[in-house]
This record gives C-alpha cells, structure tokens and sequence, in this order.
C-alpha cells in the first residue's frame, strides 16, 4: 500500500486537511516526510517486524508516521491519547515498541511514561513540536535525512490494541506479508472502489488511534483521497467542516449522529451538505430512529458495516437496504457469517449465538495464545464474542457486543479494569461495573458497590469513589454513578451475575 503514485502525479493535492486549524499536508509533503522519517527507523536500527508507537492526538503529523513504519515493515500502535501514563505504557511495555513518536499536547504523559514501565524507554524517542529531555524534536531532528525512499522499502502494519476479556489490552497482530508497499493489497480497496469517489474528499471525525478511522482513512489516502482530520468531534464543527471542505464521504459512530440530531434545527439548516454522496457507520448498534433521522436529513446515503479490529470479516449494508431491513448490519463481503451455540453447533436462521467468520484473514494477540485459542471454532472460524442472529434472507442482526463489553459513544469499554481497582480501595469489599441505557451515547458506565461497611453508603462516598478512580484510570472507562448493595450476585464459583444488576439500573 502506498502514495507514493499520487505524490508524483499530485504533488500539490491535499492529503491531510486538519480541522478547524486549516493545517494542509500535500501528498507531496508527505511522501517526501515519509521517506525522511523511514531513513530515520532504520539508522536506528529498526528492522522488519519491529513495533513503532505513536501516541498522539489527532494533528497533522500523525499519517506520516503511520506512512513512515507502513513502507520499512514496521508494527505500528497507535496508542489511546486518554490514557493515563501507567495504561500507555502497559501497551508500550507488551508490544515491545522500539520507538515512540509522542506530541506536543502530550508530552505530559509522555514525560511520566518512564516511571510506569519495568524496562527502560524505547530507544529511539521523538516528540513533536515539542522539546522534551530525553527526546529528539521531531520532525527537526529528520530534516538531515534523504526525502527518497529507503533501499530496502517492504510492508509492515497496524498492531491495533483492543481491550480484552482480562480487562488489559490486547494487541490484534497479523503476520507480515514480506512484500513491498507497491506490491501490497490495499486492506479495503475493493470497498473503497464500490463506496468512495476517487474525486471526492473523506472526512475523518473521530479519535485516529481507533481501528477503524485509521484504516480507512489510510486507504482513502493510497486512492488518492484527501483526509479532513477534525482535531476532535463537535456537532456543529462537524457541519461546518463538511460545508467548508465540500465533504463527499465520512464515517461516523451513531453518538455523532445524536448530537448532530440535537442541534437546534436552525442551526442544522444552515450548513450546506449537499456535498455528501456517501457516509457510513458502524462501532455501536445505531438506533432504528435515530438513522431514520439521519436519512430523512442527509438522504439515503447513510450506509452501515459491522467488523472488528481483528480485519477477519466484513459486513455491509446501503442506506437503501436498510430501509427494507431495518437494524440489519447487512451481508458479508470479506468471510462467511455463521452462527454458533455454546457447544459450537452452527444455528438456524433467526436464532441467536456468537458470530463466526469463516474467511483466510489470520490473526493472533500477542502475548495472549490463550485467547487467539479461544477465538477460533473447532472448524477454524473466528469470533470476537459478538452476539447475533442471520435472517432467511442471509441478513446480520447483532443482539448483544461481548457479554459484557460496554459501547459508550462508540468507544468500547471493558469494566474490569474499573472493577479490580475498585475493589482495591479500603472502603470497597466488591464492585461491578457495566453498561445501562443512554439516549446519547448508547450506553453509561455504571458502577455497584458492596461495601465493607454498607452503613457508610451514602452519595458523597460515591462521588469519592468516582474522583479516586478517575485518578488513577482513563475517565471515559470510570462510572458516571456509583450505587450501593448490601450485597453483590455471585455464583457460588465466584462468577458475577450481572443480569440482574443490568435489569434493576436499567429501569431507573
């Protein structure tokens, strides 16, 4: 995969185009920042298979990087900007990252990623737009570097983390290909060929560090697509961008769609979005209402597709199917959708089980062969713990997302990390964290204490609770209430029952 054809063809065409500071990266400038950065991994002795680390936030540096490890072969993390330093650098310490490139902004973080990590700090450290002790001042610290290719250019990949049963990370890895960027498949070309206009411009309104908005911006950019990068999401800033940039194709999670929604309508009207040809979702079940909405305003362009960081399959459905198939998540293009009961036993149309993908994508997480094990049948399919059922017509519905996986925005959130810390607090005999209801976001994370003492439960416990955990892990993964019990559901095994606790918050 590559762009390094329409830096030659189009040298001056945008590639990026950061939101709302108007900060432009020609395909040109990038290729050529690409090369410098590449020269760079390999004099410090970064080779095929290594792992590159970037941790920044949404700007106008961040492709080149991805750009940069893609053509030397390198693993590249793109690390979550909203993790405490401990949390990051976990992830640096599991992936055996070599590099870092970190940012201005979070430079912070990045100044206490040594405090937190059993070894030493990657060799090779580079912040950007910033000085930092112990780090070079990128992208000074390249401009000495050649601006063409290395001699010895082959493919590497996104080592995408994804939060896993432990409640720790896991890092989604595939083997490389061992060919060379020009002789690599483009992950989603086939669907960037059906779904996108190769004239268009792509908007890219979530955090980059995310599966999704990585990859497909990425492929949008090796079509010759230019990228409008929003700093971060806003309703409106969203409408003021499609109309400034004449956006033709985006993708978004339903929580945009809501907020959008809830502008006052005046406001909504005067932004022209005409422009638009295609958009699509996916990351969190959209509510049936809230896409009719989207289509009566935007069209009957507003398409959806179901997959996972994984890359194992692939589901699509047009906004014109999914009129006449409302809630479907579509058909598959990449692999073959079964579905299985707990014994493994492939269902019936229309009854419900876990979703399997018959496809040749292979993967593993790393440091975790217990898992990869876990996620494959008996027959070698492979599943995500994703719940859901087939129609007569071959249709996706999903019925549930992991058991107990929380979807708040369309950012998924395991509730152990919260659970364990809690339970570690002196007041706290045991906790369960999970998702309820949330007209906005989808769901709320919602936490239930027993406490050593139930007679101290009251709401300004709680909110002590809440403060001290959100100390000491990502706010967006920490309760937005914490309530009491006398006593917690387990199973005489020790498993929790979180049914009943999900059915009793639910309905408050």
């Amino acid at each position: 995969m590559q762009i390094r054809e329409h830096a030659v063809a189009t040298p001056d065409k945008p590639a990026v185009i950061v939101h709302p500071s108007g900060e432009v990266v020609t395909f040109g400038e990038m290729e050529a920042r690409a090369n410098q950065l590449a020269h760079a991994f390999r004099a410090a002795g970064l080779r095929e298979g290594d792992v590159v680390a970037v941790l920044m936030e949404n700007n106008a540096h961040f492709h080149t990087v991805m750009w940069a490890a893609r053509r030397c072969g390198l693993y590249y993390v793109p690390i979550n900007s909203h993790l405490t330093a401990a949390e990051a650098a976990y992830i640096l310490d599991n992936s055996g990252a070599k590099a870092i490139l970190g940012s201005a902004k979070l430079a912070p973080v990045c100044e206490q990623l040594a405090e937190h990590l059993p070894g030493a700090l990657p060799g090779l450290r580079m912040m950007a737009d910033a000085g930092l002790d112990g780090w070079q001042r990128y992208p000074e610290c390249v401009a000495d570097q050649p601006r063409t290719p290395i001699d010895d250019e082959i493919e590497g990949d996104l080592l995408q983390y994804s939060s896993g049963t432990t409640g720790r990370p896991k890092g989604i890895r595939r083997e490389l290909r061992g060919v060379k960027p020009s002789d690599a498949p483009v992950p989603l070309g086939a669907i960037v060929d059906f779904w996108a206009n190769r004239d268009g411009v792509y908007l890219s309104p979530a955090p980059l560090y995310h599966t999704a908005p990585n990859v497909w911006s990425m492929c949008m950019q090796a079509a010759g697509i230019p990228v409008v990068v929003l700093e971060r999401f806003d309703a409106e800033g969203t409408l003021e961008a499609i109309q400034r940039h004449r956006v033709t194709h985006g993708q978004f999670v339903p929580v945009m769609f809501t907020r959008m929604l809830k502008l006052p309508e005046a406001v909504r009207n005067s932004y022209d979005v005409s422009s638009l040809q295609r958009v699509i979702h996916a990351a969190a079940p959209c509510p049936v209402d809230i896409k009719k909405q989207m289509i009566g305003w935007w069209g009957a362009i507003v398409d959806e597709y179901y997959a996972s960081s994984e890359g194992h399959g692939f589901t699509l459905i047009t906004a014109e199917d999914w009129l006449s198939h409302p809630g479907s998540v579509g058909k598959s293009l990449i692999g073959t959708v079964h579905i299985l009961d707990e014994d493994g036993n492939e269902l019936p149309a229309g009854e419900s089980g876990e979703i399997y993908f018959e496809s040749t994508v292979e993967f593993e997480y790393l440091n975790d062969p217990e898992k990869t094990a876990a996620s494959t049948s008996r027959h070698g399919w492979r599943t995500v713990g994703d719940i859901g059922y087939l129609d007569d017509d071959g249709y996706l519905f999903l019925t549930d997302r992991r058991h107990h996986m929380i979807i708040s925005g369309g950012v998924n959130i395991y509730p152990q990390e919260a659970e364990n810390l809690l339970v570690t607090h002196p007041r706290v005999m045991d906790a369960a964290v999970f998702g309820i209801p949330d007209e906005e976001m989808g769901q709320s994370v919602k936490g239930v204490v027993q406490l050593v003492d139930h007679a101290e439960a009251a709401d300004e416990l709680a909110e002590e609770l809440m403060a001290w955990l959100r100390e000491r892990l990502a706010h967006y993964k920490c309760p937005r209430s914490i309530s009491f019990e006398a006593a917690l559901p387990r199973t005489e095994t020790g498993k929790m029952l979180k049914a009943p606790l999900i059915e009793r918050y639910s309905a408050t």
